[in-house]
């Protein structure tokens, strides 16, 4: 019989998935990042198959990793399902999904306070867009949601922080005179802050031109600082490394982060992410939000 597989390593395995990131999933699971990396070292010999490659300094998953993500969650569900049938009633889950501007620091602070809370819950987590996320909350998929403003025609949910909006570019990029052609690297449409950006360039006298887009914050990151236009990104601090922000332009303020409840989720669940998310942006901002103590 052959050896099986470690369901811990599984869990680890899925949680990147989910999380979006080695250093994510560490912090979702309260493990340090070279453990995760062992536990994907270790299903990696145990199968004979690699799991991750690296292209620059991200990781993304092989075909046959993306293929263990799939049985993995069948069979994390199993097991999930028989403890709940042996332990009398099906034990609480909470689904949480966020955008890459808004997880960074946020979701470890975020886990802590619910686990403190909801000791016997289970958390289970997602990285997406704004739009997909706040339709995965309407559909039940996913209990809260930290997104950003600006992508719907009326406000959704609770405004529970702010990011400044800012302008940056490759260290040394030139901004071209208006009128004229302007390089913009951008998201994928469907995109609030992408139109916003266009927008605003337009009116300026720019002929905007998309060079290159991205449905992922990394990949506009790196388009930026390989120096294939401007972009307009929320920060919560300053810009990476590689960035500089390009102070010709206008300001353009900032965008609210708010968090979308699923219909019928418990209210005491809500509030307490509500309360931990304004704590987060607080400590670093200063700022008070309207409505909020």
């Amino acid at each position: 019989m052959a050896d099986p597989l470690d369901l811990t390593h599984l869990r680890t395995l899925v949680t990147i998935a989910e999380t979006g990131g080695f250093r994510r999933a560490a912090d979702a699971l309260h493990l340090s990042q070279p453990t995760v990396s062992q536990h994907i070292r270790m299903l990696e010999r145990r199968l004979k198959l690699s799991l991750v490659e690296r292209r620059g300094r991200a990781s993304y998953f092989t075909p046959d990793g993306e293929r263990l993500v799939i049985e993995a969650r069948k069979l994390l569900d199993a097991q999930d399902q028989v403890l709940a049938r042996f332990a009398g009633s099906a034990p609480v889950q909470i689904t949480i999904g966020s955008t890459e501007h808004a997880g960074d620091g946020l979701l470890t602070e975020l886990l802590a306070v619910l686990r403190a809370a909801y000791p016997d819950a289970y958390l289970q987590f997602r990285i997406d867009r704004s739009t997909a996320l706040t339709e995965s909350v309407g559909k039940g998929a996913v209990d809260l949601a930290v997104v950003l403003g600006g992508n719907t025609a009326e406000p959704v949910g609770t405004e529970v922080g702010l990011l400044d909006l800012r302008w940056v570019a490759e260290t040394g990029w030139q901004l071209p005179p208006a009128p004229g052609p302007i390089s913009l690297v951008a998201f994928e449409e469907p995109c609030g802050l992408r139109r916003r950006a266009v927008h605003r360039l337009g009116e300026l006298g720019y002929q905007v031109d998309v060079t290159a887009e991205s449905g992922n914050l990394d990949g506009v990151l790196a388009a930026a600082k390989a120096g294939l236009g401007i972009a307009l990104l929320p920060f919560l601090t300053v810009p990476p490394g590689g960035l500089a922000e390009i102070r010709e332009l206008p300001a353009m303020g900032s965008i609210d982060v708010r968090l979308v409840a699923r219909r019928g989720l418990g209210h005491d669940i809500e509030s307490t992410a509500v309360d931990a998310i304004t704590a987060h942006y607080r400590s670093i901002t200063g700022r008070r939000l309207r409505g909020v103590a």
